[in-house]
């Protein structure tokens, strides 16, 4: 078994957060990981991805092309991912950046509103652990459990206190697998 995902969006969103997390809880569990991020010299609202690559076995590369598992975080990333993914993959969109459907209809898009949901949790800060949650429907080998054990790991003390806001977010993303559409 190997998953790859591809995370995307602008500065400043969590990105590489988001997949640090995932990466974290597969390892935790005992798998294979690998974390690449990228990013662009602007410390706020440029481009920023990562990808995360999840195997049971030694993984012989982290490059990924045409992932089956994928998080658009904006327009951008929708429109730079979304021709890219593999046929029967799940891109999550965050549908509060995103003013369009899918153009494909061979591949799972989850359409999420991360920053309201965030938002009415309390921190829009929290919108990466919204699609966090939401890419979880379509990962079998990282639960929702593994995601919220890495996190209280993980994070670093001055953040602890944000745990429960956090394990929140998950939720509420996780629960929006209802509205697949694509």
């Amino acid at each position: 078994m190997q998953k790859e995902i591809i995370i995307s969006g602008f500065g400043g969103q969590g990105v590489l957060f988001a997949g640090q997390v995932i990466a974290y809880a597969a390892m935790d569990s005992g798998k294979e990981v690998t974390w690449i991020p990228s990013y662009g010299p602007e410390m706020r609202g440029g481009t920023a991805n990562c990808t995360v690559v999840i195997a049971d076995q030694e993984i012989g590369s982290p490059l990924v092309k045409n992932p089956p598992l994928a998080i658009a975080l904006n327009l951008p990333s929708f429109d730079k991912y979304e021709p890219l993914m593999q046929a029967g993959g799940t891109l999550i969109v965050n549908q509060s950046m995103v003013d369009r459907g899918a153009q494909r209809n061979d591949i799972h898009v989850i359409l999420v509103p991360c920053n309201e949901i965030a938002e009415g949790i309390g921190d829009k800060k929290l919108m990466n652990m919204v699609a966090v949650g939401a890419l979880l429907t379509a990962l079998s080998q990282v639960s929702l459990k593994d995601v919220e054990k890495a996190l209280e790991a993980h994070l670093p003390a001055r953040h602890k206190h944000l745990l429960p806001k956090n394990y929140e977010a998950l939720k509420r993303g996780f629960e929006t697998h209802t509205k697949r559409v694509g």
